[in-house]
């Protein structure tokens, strides 16, 4: 089983709206909402499901005492901010997974980044991916009574024996189909995610899981095909390869041969393969119709096909000359530079310099290549002493969210003292980018 943290029950106000619902209703940030309208409230999912009401009868914990606190609704918005769980309210994982990429950091990181999580209620709110089969009974009754769909699945293979060793051979050993098969028939909705491991879980093996996944079909909608990352730190790890260039061409062809089939027989592709695949293969990405509209691009699957779409319509609104010239540098991992180099080539504003700039990854130790695994430490030591411009524009995805910094802790600001040029995080997406280069 997951490992359960000690938990408090209830959530906690982190901020309330001027003259909101909330604030009206006297809600004040610091306040632990534990009860609405009678119901107890153990955490975020609770408190959304039972704050649907017009009017909100709050339990409150303050001050070291209870308050009763009643919040009128208006509209879809209470005026209100919760704080995120913190490390020790998440469910963590019990599993060691052959693949995992948390097994291989490098130490001396921040303790944060160590915390596997495995807790279905991130899953839903976030699109955390989890293995399901560390879930008591009481939390699949859960899933089921208040519909917590969709949820995203670590699958990796459907052989039970399989992916028992895939999962690192825990203590618990549960076949996941039947527990999807559960769920389907509560109507809970599934993506889910198999990471190759070449030697493992491809061939024979992934042919069957997409099979026996494609059985359950509509409960499971999609299953993502991303490959396995692999740093220099995997000590005293099950031995790992990642796929080879010929191996991606390959597999990108049998996902197209079970996608036509899958289509025939089911009215959807319903199995596509990261978009790291058709990268290392040197293949075109599929058109935008054959994403069938992205369901999950967060994954990596489309992500670069909606980026050069989305770029090809925005560059049409490109001015020919700025007011005054301006050069930057754009930085990104060293699988895609060369696509995002070609397209930035053809922008076409004549006083406009734009540099791209791929940054190895010597932090995981060269092997890792997407942009949203990039340190600050690896973009300021490649940038030192090159010129860069007015600006150095880093993928937003290289940084936490929560904290606003790369894994190795620097940040945006430290970076750009360090180089002496303002270092601005961009979203990856076609118009972020277009106003970050024009100066918008």
């Amino acid at each position: 089983m997951a490992r359960r943290q000690s938990e408090k029950d209830g959530v906690v106000v982190s901020a309330v709206a001027a003259r909101g619902p909330a604030q009206q209703g006297g809600l004040r940030p610091g306040d632990r909402i534990v009860a609405i309208n009678g119901q107890a409230v153990r955490d975020v999912i609770d408190f959304h499901f039972n704050a649907g009401e017009a009017r909100l009868n709050c339990a409150v914990e303050r001050d070291g005492g209870r308050a009763s606190v009643v919040v009128d609704r208006r509209g879809a918005d209470l005026g209100l901010e919760l704080l995120a769980p913190t490390p020790s309210e998440i469910s963590t994982c019990a599993n060691k997974c052959v693949f995992c990429f948390i097994h291989q950091l490098p130490r001396g990181m921040r303790k944060s980044l160590y915390v596997k999580d495995d807790d279905y209620r991130l899953s839903f709110l976030h699109g955390n991916y989890i293995t399901l089969t560390d879930l008591e009974e009481s939390e699949l009754k859960r899933i089921e009574t208040q519909r917590l769909s969709p949820l995203y699945v670590s699958v990796h293979a459907t052989d039970p024996e399989l992916r028992h060793r895939l999962l690192g051979e825990p203590r618990v050993k549960r076949d996941l189909l039947p527990i999807m098969a559960r769920l389907g028939r509560a109507g809970i909705r599934m993506h889910a995610q198999i990471v190759l491991c070449p030697g493992w879980n491809d061939g024979p093996q992934l042919e069957r899981s997409i099979l026996e996944l494609s059985a359950l079909h509509p409960a499971v909608a999609t299953t993502a095909v991303v490959p396995v990352g692999l740093t220099a730190h995997r000590e005293r790890l099950p031995d790992l390869r990642t796929l080879a260039a010929d191996e991606a061409r390959a597999l990108v062809g049998t996902i197209g041969r079970w996608q036509a089939g899958l289509r025939a027989r089911l009215g959807t592709r319903f199995v596509w393969g990261g978009d790291e695949l058709y990268l290392q293969a040197g293949l075109p990405i599929p058109s935008r119709a054959a994403y069938e509209g992205f369901p999950v691009v967060e994954d990596g699957i489309g992500l670069v096909r909606r980026f050069e779409d989305g770029w090809a319509r925005v560059k049409r609104r490109a001015p020919a000359r700025l007011a005054r010239p301006r050069a930057v540098t754009v930085v990104t991992g060293e699988m895609y530079a060369p696509r995002l180099e070609r397209l930035l080539a053809g922008f076409g504003v004549g006083n406009l310099d734009v540099r791209v700039r791929a940054i190895r990854n010597e932090w995981f130790g060269g092997s890792v290549q997407v942009a949203g695994l990039l340190t600050g430490a690896d973009i300021q030591r490649q940038l030192a002493g090159t010129a860069l411009g007015e600006a150095v524009l880093v993928p937003s995805v290289a940084l936490r969210d929560s904290v606003g910094v790369f894994l190795d802790d620097l940040t945006p600001g430290e970076i750009a003292s360090a180089l002496g040029v303002p270092v601005r995080p961009v979203e990856p997406a076609a118009r972020a980018l277009f106003d970050a280069l024009v100066g918008a």
